[in-house]
């Protein structure tokens, strides 16, 4: 669980006089109203506090505590806006992913059709004569599929990589690695998931869009926590999705199920108590893999 580090300044968050409906005054300068929080200890600050961060802003006394040595404590490291921890290179697995994508695209390119039929997601197909998918407990390509993409479209990689690349790298340095990893692999298998179930058994569904769209839901979270304009995000979705449903050969069963899977498991990210964090943050990513296993098996009784 995440407490306030030592050396940090006591006391409550909001300082200073405050009537009902009024913004609270910065921890400061308690005379000054302050509508936006500091991203690490979420106490309010007024414009002139207001230190520009990756993702929102941060107070002066949080600045300060992380420019230190590098030497600190661990109770001492600064924390992202979800509790974990400030890395040096903050969209590390974000390129990691892209380049994983990548490479296994190259694969797909080299080794040909085999490669991609083998991995991809089939719900129930006849496949080099005989039965194969995930009704036939291929339940890998849920997994798998995520990382293939089109070999006959290069536009289809390039447009998720540039959209892990805009969305993922920002909301990264926001959640922390191991938080944005498990929303990243538990959207893309919420994405297959529904693809299973509501897609024909022979339709052939791959790439990373269903992680992206979650990726997109919770960024829609993460500004709205944090009093965000919240029109850009809307629109890019209202676009997303209109390509979605307007265009032919699109997985929308992924697209939908990753943007449920990243909405319910960003808010749980950003919006868990400090005191239960960590429970209700991968608690509630836990229950989404519950709520895949369970859509997964009922999709096979069907099939089988």
């Amino acid at each position: 669980m995440d407490q306030q580090p030592p050396g940090s300044p006591q006391g409550p968050r909001d300082q200073g006089p405050q009537d009902a409906g009024s913004l609270p005054g910065c921890y400061r300068h308690p005379d000054r109203e302050a509508g936006v929080r500091c991203t690490r200890c979420e106490r309010p600050i007024c414009p002139e506090c207001m230190v520009s961060a990756s993702v929102g802003f941060q107070c002066p006394d949080c600045v300060r505590g992380g420019s230190g040595t590098g030497h600190a404590p661990a109770a001492n490291q600064p924390r992202t806006l979800a509790g974990g921890t400030v890395a040096a290179d903050p969209r590390l697995v974000t390129k990691v992913l892209i380049g994983l994508n990548l490479a296994i695209y190259l694969v797909q390119l080299s080794v040909g059709d085999a490669f991609t039929d083998r991995f991809t997601l089939f719900g129930h197909a006849l496949l080099s004569g005989h039965m194969q998918g995930v009704a036939e407990g291929q339940w890998y390509r849920m997994l798998t599929s995520m990382f293939l993409h089109s070999p006959s479209s290069y536009t289809h990689i390039i447009f998720n990589m540039l959209s892990l690349w805009w969305v993922g790298g920002p909301l990264e340095a926001a959640l922390g690695r191991a938080r944005y990893i498990t929303l990243y692999f538990v959207s893309g298998l919420a994405g297959s998931a529904l693809t299973y179930l509501l897609a024909a058994p022979n339709q052939q569904s791959l790439g990373a869009s269903g992680a992206i769209f979650g990726l997109f839901g919770a960024t829609a979270v993460l500004m709205r926590r944090l009093n965000y304009d919240m029109r850009p995000v809307i629109a890019l979705l209202v676009i997303n999705l209109i390509f979605t449903f307007g265009w032919s050969n699109i997985a929308w069963q992924a697209h939908i199920g990753g943007l449920i899977g990243g909405v319910v498991v960003g808010y749980a990210m950003v919006h868990a108590p400090r005191e239960r964090r960590n429970l209700v943050q991968y608690g509630v990513s836990a229950l989404m893999l519950v709520a895949v296993v369970v859509t997964t098996l009922l999709r096979t009784a069907q099939l089988t």
